[in-house]
């Protein structure tokens, strides 16, 4: 009888066999520290190198393509799609996969996820509305204005037009919601940010949508705060699903307040775990054959549970407490887990340790003081620095779209 740390060990070498098998004819895994790390027939992950976002930009995707496939060929054969990361945690990426594959990872996350599974099992394929940064949807982008039909793709209606949501006028708001109600969708696929927007503004006119079964939080960090405005408005539960460009998706949500794997899209890893248990996620993609990436620093934090994970945000956007120890942008989210009558903020810390904090009401005409003191003691408390929060009418996204909840500013 194999013992059950035999039986582990096993599996982690038949794993690490299948991803050296993708290194084989691939350049970038040509070089000298990555071939006398496969000759040795590493046992462990670690004896592995890491792929770096940097390494990553630098060679994708000539160098991590194999050779027996030319780029210019797959292009021309419209066998492959070719799509720029949004660049939240650094500069943009170039990346390829297969047309199919961007589809393909998603079924197989939502097959994690029973409520989704009861749904298309029930009805076969789900239609959807999403709202997001225009040029971040996936495989299809629209930064430019097109009408309702043209922005309807499959069983997906494409709603939003606008990079700011704050910033839309009540007569485009007025079009969005009645598109989606005309298109009826099952689920909406949303941006946090835009997802919450898009509420507060049908909360506000007593808009229902009776079609809709849940609703799908990806592109970047989901706060409390969004997602219990999204929740409060249109009576569905939220489920994070996360992934990158790059990846795939990885996790999706699946009825606790953790994560669970998508195990043949690809192998996690969690390294240099803190005192909390927070680390970095390393991913080992599994599927796509004209990118495979090993042990790459996708950029996030993150925590083991006892059935998967607790997404913490990015690296970059991690703050520090008095004692140089990093604050993780779930650990800010924390403190506004009951705080109400806010619908988005941003944590801004400085080099000095002291922070400013930037609230915006949901209702901007009575802001509520009382809120700014609870949150100004609490943010005292977690980073050990003096905290100066004050109300706002807008908070402007990156450059790539999406919004940072926290950040360090020189």
């Amino acid at each position: 009888m194999i013992s059950p740390s035999t039986h582990l060990r096993l599996n982690q070498s038949k794993a690490i066999d299948g991803v050296i098998a993708q290194t084989r004819d691939v350049p970038f895994y040509e070089r000298s520290d990555w071939k006398d790390a496969i000759s040795k027939n590493p046992e462990h992950w670690t004896a592995l190198p890491r792929l770096t976002k940097a390494e990553l930009r630098q060679h994708s995707p000539q160098d991590l393509l194999p050779k027996h496939f030319n780029l210019k060929e797959l292009a021309d054969q419209g066998i492959i799609e070719e799509e720029s990361t949004s660049g939240t945690s650094g500069a943009s990426v170039r990346v390829i996969f297969g047309i199919q594959w961007w589809g393909a990872q998603e079924t197989k996350a939502f097959q994690q996820n029973d409520l989704i599974k009861k749904h298309i099992r029930e009805k076969g394929t789900l239609k959807r509305a999403v709202l997001t940064t225009p040029g971040c949807s996936g495989v299809s982008c629209f930064a430019r204005w097109l009408n309702f039909e043209q922005r309807i793709i499959g069983h997906t209606l494409y709603v939003n037009q606008s990079r700011i949501p704050f910033s839309i006028p009540e007569d485009k708001m007025k079009i969005m919601a009645s598109e989606t109600l005309q298109w009826a969708p099952d689920f909406l696929d949303v941006d946090p940010v835009h997802g919450m927007w898009f509420a507060l503004y049908c909360e506000r006119n007593k808009i229902r949508l009776p079609s809709l079964r849940f609703i799908i939080s990806s592109y970047e960090y989901t706060s409390v705060i969004h997602r219990r405005i999204m929740e409060r408005v249109f009576g569905v539960p939220v489920i994070n699903l996360y992934g990158s460009s790059e990846t795939g998706h990885l996790l999706i949500q699946n009825g606790r307040d953790e994560l669970v794997a998508s195990p043949e899209t690809a192998y996690l890893e969690l390294v240099e775990a803190n005192a909390r248990g927070v680390g970095e996620l390393l991913v080992t993609t599994r599927t796509n054959q004209y990118l495979p990436l090993i042990r790459y620093e996708i950029g996030d934090l993150a925590e083991a549970t006892a059935h998967g994970y607790r997404i913490h945000g990015r690296k970059r956007d991690a703050l520090m407490d008095s004692n140089k120890h990093l604050i993780s942008t779930r650990q800010v989210d924390e403190v506004f887990s009951d705080i109400k009558n806010i619908c988005h903020y941003q944590v801004r810390q400085s080099s000095d340790g002291k922070a400013e904090v930037l609230l915006m009401p949901e209702n901007p005409d009575s802001p509520d003081s009382e809120v700014a003191i609870t949150v100004t003691t609490r943010l005292e408390k977690l980073l050990g620095n003096s905290v100066n929060t004050s109300f706002v009418s807008l908070i402007t996204p990156e450059d790539s779209g999406k919004f940072r909840l926290t950040a360090c500013v020189v």
